[in-house]
């Protein structure tokens, strides 16, 4: 999920995805289980970020999404 969020709301930009839930982490007031979930993605996103890059790959690339054309099919 956290893949195709990157591509679809962040341009592919782990970078501005990550600074988009930082400032919801820190703003005020907030749910604390959803807190949880934002600390519990960001750690995820390192690790995607981090295999993207040793990997030299976009895991966006590989996510095929349906197109709206092809649900009127």
């Amino acid at each position: 999920m956290l893949i195709v969020l990157k591509r679809e709301l962040y341009e592919g930009s782990w970078a501005d995805m990550l600074c988009d839930l930082q400032a919801r982490l820190e703003g005020r007031p907030y749910i604390f289980k959803l807190a949880h979930r934002i600390v519990d993605d960001i750690q995820r996103i390192e690790k995607l970020r981090s295999f993207e890059k040793q990997a030299d790959v976009d895991l966006s690339d590989y996510i095929h999404l349906e197109s709206s054309e092809q649900d009127t099919k």
